[in-house]
């Protein structure tokens, strides 16, 4: 059966249908949701629903995107989806080991994790999974914070603290990517550079423009392995409500498309979308953005493989 124009007909219950997998096979993207929130925001628990809610407004989003590549990035089974990870909100040492081993699974398999949380924690056992296949990983954060804090815990504002203290990235290389709004401690932005990180606050990102930035994380990265991750609150709250922790001053839906669009060519072994909260959102607004990115990233994962071979193949 089809949709309008002849279109495949989408599955319900997987994000834009792809088919449901038990295991990733080499090349495939594998949607992983990680559903976990340490529940301890003070005022916005919600975030554990953010995969369910992902993959139901996914059906309003299409996966032909020419911006990028006129092109079905689901073709050829190269996309599949492996359903939640079984982890327990707020128990946090069981459910960080269970997420890494999952996503181990699928970078072992020489795949390519696109995962969805969660709040911002999420990415830490990614990143851990990920660091044991590729020594030489950077990270690329896209966030109105940068979850680089002190403290020891983990917790959503000490994750890519965890990251670096633990050597699973270069700072060096890395980047946090529009930072902005109120604080509740000072000297927040410089414990990040001290950290080793590349800082480019949101107010530099306006004064600058989205392609002078990414054309400086193309120049800085080359062809080293890139983990994006991309906090959902980068947008602005009028565009995407439904987040743990609004942020108001962030850019137009727009210029955050034309920031990712520049990425363009790195070498994506990984993909994490993370602090959705659907009791928030609006008319699933954010829902619906975050499955945009996940297109845009599905797009940049492909073409980041055909410019530089399946990654495997090189390492």
């Amino acid at each position: 059966m089809t949709d309008y124009a002849g279109a495949p007909r989408m599955r319900l219950g997987t994000f834009l249908g792809v088919p449901q997998a038990g295991a990733a096979s080499a090349g495939q993207i594998a949607v992983m949701g990680l559903p976990f929130d340490c529940g301890t925001h003070a005022t916005r628990i919600g975030s554990r629903q953010g995969p369910a809610s992902f993959r139901a407004m996914s059906s309003e989003v299409r996966p032909f995107y020419p911006p990028l590549a006129d092109t079905d990035p689901r073709s050829g089974n190269r996309v599949v989806d492996l359903g939640d990870v079984d982890v327990v909100a707020s128990d946090l040492g069981p459910s960080l080991a269970a997420m890494e081993a999952a996503v181990r699974d699928v970078v072992q398999a020489d795949a390519v994790p696109l995962c969805v949380g969660g709040d911002g924690t999420v990415t830490l056992p990614v990143l851990r999974a990920l660091a044991k296949r590729y020594p030489e990983l950077v990270l690329i954060h896209i966030d109105a914070h940068t979850d680089a804090y002190p403290g020891e815990d983990v917790n959503t504002g000490t994750t890519f603290t965890r990251a670096a203290t633990e050597g699973l990235i270069d700072t060096t290389r890395s980047f946090h990517i529009g930072a902005r709004g109120t604080m509740l401690v000072g000297g927040a932005y410089d414990y990040t550079r001290a950290l080793g990180y590349r800082l480019v606050p949101g107010d530099e990102v306006r004064r600058r423009g989205a392609e002078a930035i990414a054309a400086e994380v193309r120049n800085v990265v080359g062809n080293r392995p890139v983990h994006l991750s991309f906090d959902m609150d980068y947008f602005d709250p009028s565009a995407a409500p439904g987040v743990a922790t609004p942020t108001w001053g962030g850019p137009p839906v727009a210029e955050v498309f034309d920031l990712l669009h520049g990425l363009k060519g790195l070498d994506l072994v990984g993909v994490d979308i993370n602090t959705l909260s659907p009791p928030h959102d609006v008319q699933g607004m954010a829902a619906m953005l975050a499955g945009h990115v996940a297109v845009i990233a599905l797009h940049l994962i492909q073409l980041g493989q055909a410019e530089h071979r399946l990654n495997a193949g090189h390492r």
